[in-house]
């Protein structure tokens, strides 16, 4: 059992998440603004925070660059409704491990915090992925930015998680449903094509024969 603290003034999504760590076999603890969860954060009682960035009396910014300055290395999962490069980038460079928009669907929350914690017990991330790569393309996981055969690319945060996640399954067949449910979660109606746009997006940038449709049942990323 893990003591994970949750740093979120939202108290509908904090309970969401409490409850389902909870129910997961976590210990869980909720702080409404930045200041309460920095001191929680530094008492040294916890294994993983969930931290939101518009927080009242202190965001999430000053309270990560304020943990990571007093020398902790509690491993940080940012869930926040800020989804740009630009705050990816600042949050993944101020000292968080991860970094996740909303909305989100909580089966890949939890999937990342069991991610972090296992890399945080293994001693570093001893066997632990921090990229990924495949048919040319790289994703550091860490830094969020992805590269096609050492050259750059500009990803916005939902391109570059449907990428993770085709890339997480490569040679596999994914549904549209299954993109728009880890990507986009359930705000969206599964009508959309927003799927195919982005699709189409990710085909610009990393080559038209990276992402192959199968007819009928979803796509494929090319290994």
């Amino acid at each position: 059992m893990a003591r994970i603290l949750i740093v979120e003034d939202e108290t509908r999504i904090a309970s969401f998440v409490a409850k389902g760590l909870a129910a997961d076999g976590h210990s869980t603890t909720v702080a409404g603004d930045g200041v309460e969860g920095l001191d929680h954060a530094l008492s040294g009682e916890f294994d993983l925070m969930v931290l939101d960035i518009g927080l009242p009396r202190l965001d999430g910014f000053d309270l990560l660059d304020q943990l990571r300055s007093q020398g902790s290395r509690l491993p940080v999962i940012v869930l926040t409704a800020r989804d740009s490069v630009t705050d990816t980038v600042s949050a993944l460079e101020g000292g968080a491990d991860d970094y996740m928009p909303k909305p989100f669907r909580f089966a890949e929350l939890l999937a990342r915090v069991r991610l972090r914690l296992r890399q945080a017990q293994g001693g570093g991330g001893t066997g632990v992925r921090d990229a990924l790569e495949a048919g040319g393309v790289r994703l550091d996981l860490r830094t969020r930015r992805a590269t096609v055969d050492g050259r750059e690319l500009d990803l916005s945060g939902r391109e570059f998680m449907l990428a993770e996640i085709f890339m997480r399954n490569a040679g596999q067949v994914l549904s549209r449903e299954q993109l728009l449910d880890h990507v986009w979660g359930l705000d969206f109606d599964p009508g959309s094509n927003v799927v195919d746009v982005y699709v189409g997006y990710l085909r610009k940038k990393f080559g038209a024969g990276a992402i192959t449709t199968v007819r009928g049942m979803g796509y494929r990323f090319n290994a």
